[in-house]
């Protein structure tokens, strides 16, 4: 079982990565719970969701500890890094945030997620970069599962479908090296 908590501001598609990591996991046959919460704002107040994959049934939603925290933004890395698990991971979107979260029992990886995103094609694919790391990192779900997902939510829209693959495949890269 895998616990993510995925946290940014309004706009920055944490709750679609959310998503479509959710939907990954339905696809590869996974138990799965996707818990969105968000503030009244469409843009610019906070955004997060929790999801669980796991093997095995599972028994609450809520991920008070989350075993994965994917921030896009420094003020949600601040707030939800002292909350994961000791031995868990961070991703954090070093383009618009420091990764100083004083502690040595997690491990931080910095993902210039916007950088990378605008050199794929467009800045508005950072979460897709934030999860092909996560990907790259966890193998929580498989990459064909998350490529399935990308062309269910974008058939008939070519570019903005191609420009989100780049931007995943740049992200599972990013950690790679």
């Amino acid at each position: 079982m895998i616990r993510i908590l995925l946290a940014g501001q309004g706009g920055q598609g944490v709750l679609s990565a959310g998503k479509f990591l959710a939907e990954s996991g339905l696809h590869e046959g996974k138990e799965v719970t996707y818990l969105p919460a968000y503030g009244p704002e469409m843009r610019g107040g906070t955004a997060n969701c929790s999801v669980i994959i796991s093997e095995h049934p599972i028994a609450s939603p809520l991920c008070n500890t989350p075993d994965v925290l994917i921030a896009m933004n420094g003020p949600s890395f601040h707030k939800f890094a002292p909350r994961v698990r000791s031995g868990g991971i961070i991703i954090v979107n070093g383009s618009v945030s420091d990764c100083y979260a004083g502690r040595d029992d997690v491990r931080i990886c910095d993902v210039a997620a916007g950088d990378i995103a605008l050199e794929a094609g467009d800045v508005r694919s950072a979460n897709m970069v934030m999860l092909g790391a996560f990907i790259a990192l966890t193998g929580a779900v498989k990459e064909r599962s998350i490529f399935n997902c990308l062309n269910e939510k974008f058939v008939g829209k070519p570019h903005v479908l191609d420009c989100n693959r780049a931007a995943f495949e740049a992200g599972v890269a990013a950690v790679k090296k």
